[in-house]
């Protein structure tokens, strides 16, 4: 009989999701950058590129104190986002609502990430994982800070309406 799974089971599964989608999710950025045409919003790629990597390294930390391998595990929703992404990158690339379209992909990835970063926060403290806990938060209070700035820049970039035809 297999033996029953646990939080601690579901955290680590989780941690390993993540760990995946904040990988892709620095490519993602990446690309964002070289496809954005308001340098205001290629700066926010390349700097959020930066953060990223630097999350990357504290989920490391995370799977150090639980003793566990940092390992990847395949994020379906992660892979689901970056696809959306190629997609409207191909559609609206040389458009004027190019940058609007990269802000909305991009802000997607950000809301999964603050939804799984949340998650992991709050059965990190369960679990007594104290020092992952804060990790986690520090990491989830950069993801909310990075999708205001965006929001903010979506505000900011001018769009003009095609005239009716």
């Amino acid at each position: 009989m297999a033996k029953p799974k646990t939080l601690e089971d579901a955290f680590y599964e989780t941690l390993k999701d993540v760990y995946y989608a904040e990988k892709q999710s620095v490519r993602a950025l990446k690309k964002s950058a070289k496809a954005a045409q308001a340098d205001e919003l290629r700066q926010a790629f390349e700097a959020h590129a930066e953060e990223s990597q630097g999350q990357v390294e504290r989920l490391q930390q995370v799977f150090e104190m639980i003793g566990r391998s940092a390992r990847a595990k395949t994020c379906e929703a992660m892979q689901g986002l970056t696809s959306e992404m190629e997609e409207d990158l191909e559609d609206f690339g040389q458009t004027d609502a190019a940058d609007q379209v990269l802000i909305g992909c991009a802000q997607a990835i950000e809301h999964y990430e603050i939804a799984r970063y949340g998650l992991l926060k709050t059965w990190a403290t369960k679990l007594g994982y104290d020092d992952a806990a804060k990790l986690l938060d520090e990491t989830l209070q950069e993801e909310k800070a990075t999708d205001e700035k965006l929001t903010a820049i979506a505000d900011q970039l001018d769009y003009a309406r095609p005239e009716a035809a």
